[in-house]
């Protein structure tokens, strides 16, 4: 009897053990990596003066920016390239009235269009004022928001240019173009202070349609294989179509960058060639 009493205390021990104090069961679960930290890569690449045969100043290039903002719950990428005008203003506008206030995801999904379209409408006026320019003066750029690898949100001013590769297919996102817990940055990159490109927005900028701005929003899906961010230099001489069968196949973004702008180059093209690869991974 003895021999069977102490069996039972250490039955019940045993549970004790395996319940955890207070009688209830422990749950172990093996860390879930968040369904938004969406991997990505990226590579950019800006042709120099010498290799458009142009003899613009060395000072007038486009720009390139790569950042990545995160809170709890939030991942938010931000990608553009600028012409020499714009610089990185835009850039900076994000950073002091969006990025830095430390917005819920609920906020940042509402208001990151609107943001966006403010930071480009105030440039752009303001540009305008200090250079005592036009309002036909052309001013080019192409940037995205990422937010956690759900949504998509697109600003193209001038004759820059979005494009997204779906299954195979090219979607232009924007505008109509013709045919000739703590926020951080990751990474930052200006071209300025590595490579060099012509600029048709110097002083004496070419007149066109204008610098018209178009943003909207869209869904990124398990369709979606990258996106081209890239300046009128690209798409004056290729369609939307062919940019995306010409590096479709190659999975470095660096190498499908450089890739493009070559073929740029190869096709004669005398406007700025740069351009900015995202691929889904």
């Amino acid at each position: 009897m003895g021999f069977y009493l102490n069996l039972k205390r250490k039955a019940f021990r045993l549970k004790r053990f395996l319940l955890g104090h207070g009688g209830r069961k422990r749950k172990h679960k093996l860390a879930k990596k968040p369904s938004w930290m969406m991997p990505i890569s990226y590579g950019y690449h800006v042709v120099e003066h010498n290799m458009t045969g142009d003899d613009s100043d060395d000072s007038d290039f486009d720009s390139v920016v790569a950042q990545r903002e995160q809170t709890d719950h939030t991942e938010l990428w931000y990608f553009g390239i600028f012409d020499a005008l714009i610089g990185d203003k835009v850039t900076k506008y994000m950073q002091s009235n969006f990025f830095d206030k430390k917005l819920q995801e609920s906020h940042i999904r509402r208001k990151s269009k609107e943001a966006l379209k403010k930071a480009y409408l105030g440039v752009r006026v303001k540009i305008r004022e200090e250079h005592k320019l036009e309002e036909t003066c052309r001013m080019g750029s192409a940037s995205v928001m990422m937010i956690n690898g759900e949504k998509l949100v697109v600003a193209n001013m001038g004759d820059y240019r979005t494009v997204v590769c779906r299954d195979g297919i090219a979607h232009q996102t924007t505008g109509k173009y013709q045919q000739s817990a703590k926020i951080h940055w990751s990474r930052r990159l200006f071209a300025g202070h590595m490579l060099a490109c012509q600029s048709g927005n110097a002083a004496g900028a070419k007149h066109s349609k204008g610098s018209e701005l178009v943003v909207r929003s869209e869904r990124i899906d398990s369709d979606t294989e990258f996106l081209i961010l890239a300046s009128n230099g690209i798409w004056e001489v290729l369609k939307n179509q062919e940019a995306v069968n010409l590096i479709s196949h190659i999975e470095d973004p660096q190498e499908a960058a450089e890739c493009l702008a070559k073929e740029a180059l190869v096709r004669m093209s005398k406007s700025n060639i740069s351009c900015l690869i995202i691929r889904f991974d």
